[in-house]
């Protein structure tokens, strides 16, 4: 492996006078995509394992949500028609005389996750699920397989993968409001809250400005007084959840499309525009941290559905936001690194064939201070890649 440390160009992002950041929250189509992907390579997954000792060869990273239609009103509303979900992608089908039950998979995978993260959404009623899923080339099943002959994962594709750290205020603040909006305690309290919240945050010359999309659940919300109030509450929520340690003003707006006037607003019967209002697709939201950041590096990787073994498209996001976050908070000299890891398709996933730092330094610090802790906060990273798969299927790892 090649390791590459450069010093980062000025001006860093902080130094910036304008910064955009963007989430897609939980409920938004493209999120959800992301979300019924990774379930369903998390339910092979622990089918694999349970059924045959190991996980074998599956990617079911393409999905599109097709939108429903339907009547919201204040007090309830309708799901005229349900939403329609597309899965595809390539899997063991069938392995030492066992047939895979595939399609009963993808079924209870995505209903489930529906039915633990979308509270005003029926899992049974406003879905359907189209199951494309066929067998994988023999040549990367090939590949796949080679890896109990090796001893290690082989990198099933020649693909790269970004992070980067630490947050700038601005992307923390954008993270925290989608969270704090989405959390347990918040949809317990407001239940009129849906998931499909889309934030888009602005910084420029002292100013952080939070452009916010809320999908409004009818059955909660009496009438248009009731709205507004509601949708007030939303935006003292949101403030509240900006992170601090700033000195710009924190300025949020909710659902700027409204005529409430003309009784133009955002009012939803399940809590996402996929009812009516969008489609989805894997892929074209948030990258593996959890955001949407144009000023920083970013891949077209989409994570969520990957295989959670070799195919370095998920693997490599993981390991570079983990390389710069580990980075940050073990070197004191390093203020802030940007990371890159460039795999080869058949080589060992534990070595890359370039590992890129992008480097903020404390000035006139000698390159040999950074350059060795370095190098071993990317060699222990890589290494742990082989046993991440669990942690990826247990859901304790964040990738949309």
């Amino acid at each position: 492996m090649r390791l590459i440390v450069e010093p980062r160009p000025i001006p860093t992002i902080r130094q910036r006078r304008f910064e955009l950041v963007e989430r897609k929250g939980l409920g938004h189509p493209d999120t959800i995509c992301d979300a019924l992907a990774e379930a369903f390579s998390a339910g092979l997954c622990r089918f694999y394992r349970d059924e045959f000792g190991m996980v074998l060869h599956h990617n079911v990273d393409k999905a599109l949500l097709v939108g429903g239609r339907a009547s919201p009103a204040f007090g309830g509303g309708d799901v005229i028609e349900p939403i329609d979900l597309h899965l595809a992608g390539r899997a063991t089908l069938a392995f030492d005389g066992v047939t895979v039950p595939v399609q009963e998979i993808a079924e209870a995978a995505c209903r489930g996750w529906l039915r633990r993260h979308m509270h005003a959404f029926d899992a049974e009623r406003h879905l359907r699920i189209h199951c494309h899923v066929r067998p994988g080339s023999r040549e990367l099943a090939e590949l796949f397989a080679r890896r109990m002959a090796a001893g290690r994962p082989l990198a099933n594709d020649t693909s790269c993968g970004v992070g980067f750290a630490p947050l700038t205020r601005l992307e923390a603040t954008v993270l925290n409001i989608e969270h704090r909006l989405n959390s347990p305690d918040i949809k317990a309290r407001h239940p009129e809250i849906g998931e499909d919240i889309k934030v888009m945050g602005l910084r420029q010359d002292g100013r952080i400005d939070v452009t916010l999309a809320c999908a409004f659940v009818g059955r909660h919300v009496a009438d248009i007084d009731d709205y507004r109030e509601k949708k007030s509450l939303v935006a003292t929520i949101a403030a509240e959840a900006a992170a601090s340690g700033g000195d710009e003003q924190i300025h949020v707006t909710v659902n700027a499309a409204d005529d409430v006037g003309a009784g133009d607003i955002y009012l939803t019967v399940t809590g996402t525009s996929a009812e009516s209002g969008d489609d989805g697709e894997v892929g074209r939201g948030n990258r593996a941290n959890g955001l949407i950041t144009p000023f920083r590096p970013m891949t077209l990787e989409a994570a969520a559905g990957k295989n959670p073994i070799s195919h370095v498209g998920k693997l490599y996001n993981i390991a570079a936001q983990r390389i710069a976050e580990r980075a940050v908070a073990e070197i004191e000299v390093l203020d802030g690194v940007e990371c890159l890891l460039v795999s080869r398709i058949g080589a060992p996933v534990a070595e890359p064939q370039v590992a890129h730092l992008s480097v903020a330094t404390t000035p006139g610090m000698p390159s040999a201070t950074r350059d060795a802790p370095l190098r071993a906060v990317v060699d222990r990273e890589l290494q742990a890649l082989a046993g991440l798969w669990e942690e990826i299927i247990d859901g304790d790892i964040r990738l949309f």
